[in-house]
């Protein structure tokens, strides 16, 4: 049914926010608005849509930029809706990971049938990535990009929170050093596992009891790490 299902609308026109609204919500969708990308993101994170509508001329933000923080942590499908109609900006946009493109002005019903294309695709897929994720005292929320732990904002490097975050939508799984260097720093440093022996040694220092016998991101020897006893939210 539809009305299980929540759109985010994240549009800065107000006439067309309103409208997105007024069309998701005669649909019985669930419909959450945001006029920056800030609050999208927040709304993103906290409020776990199914599908997100989002422009590309936002305040704050690049709309493709935020497509591409977007995909850093959810598969959630992502419609753009952009009076940009230059074909670089589509497959600029494509490219940083949305999953369709919609011209302004368009037809309500072209929309919605984009929509429930989106919709259909990602419920095969059943593939939802959580967005928080808990370990003993740590608990990891990749939409705010915060770590805690004992309730209390930890700092992390950015090599450090990307090698935690790896693990976290790999939890349970054993992670090579390979996959991590590729992941973190990228397919030319794939022969260099000393890095991640190293950074993993930092953030077990941040994130462990007892970082000389660490009970969550435990070693694999010869292969990498795996991150265990976690949580998903």
């Amino acid at each position: 049914m539809n009305s299980e299902i929540k759109i985010l609308v994240i549009e800065d026109e107000l006439p067309i926010s309103r409208f997105l609204n007024v069309l998701m919500g005669g649909h019985d969708y669930q419909v959450q608005t945001a006029e920056n990308a800030k609050l999208g993101q927040q709304l993103a994170a906290n409020w776990s849509p199914h599908l997100i509508l989002l422009d590309l001329g936002l305040p704050d933000m690049d709309g493709i930029d935020l497509v591409k923080e977007l995909r850093s942590w959810t598969n959630t499908p992502i419609i753009v809706i952009s009076a940009r109609n230059k074909e670089s900006d589509k497959v600029a946009a494509l490219d940083a990971g949305a999953n369709d493109y919609l011209t302004k002005p368009f037809g309500s019903d072209e929309l919605l049938a984009r929509v429930r294309v989106a919709l259909r695709m990602f419920a095969r897929e059943t593939l939802t990535t959580p967005t928080r994720f808990s370990f003993g005292n740590t608990t990891v929320d990749l939409g705010l990009k915060m770590v805690k732990r004992n309730n209390e904002q930890i700092k992390l490097t950015k090599t450090e929170y990307n090698i935690l975050k790896y693990l976290c939508v790999n939890a349970g799984k054993v992670v090579t050093h390979k996959q991590i260097l590729k992941e973190v720093w990228g397919n030319n440093y794939t022969e260099y596992a000393h890095y991640v022996r190293i950074h993993v040694a930092q953030l077990r220092r941040k994130v462990e009891e007892n970082p000389a016998q660490p009970l969550h991101i435990l070693t694999e020897t010869g292969i990498g790490y795996r991150l265990v006893d976690v949580t998903e939210e």
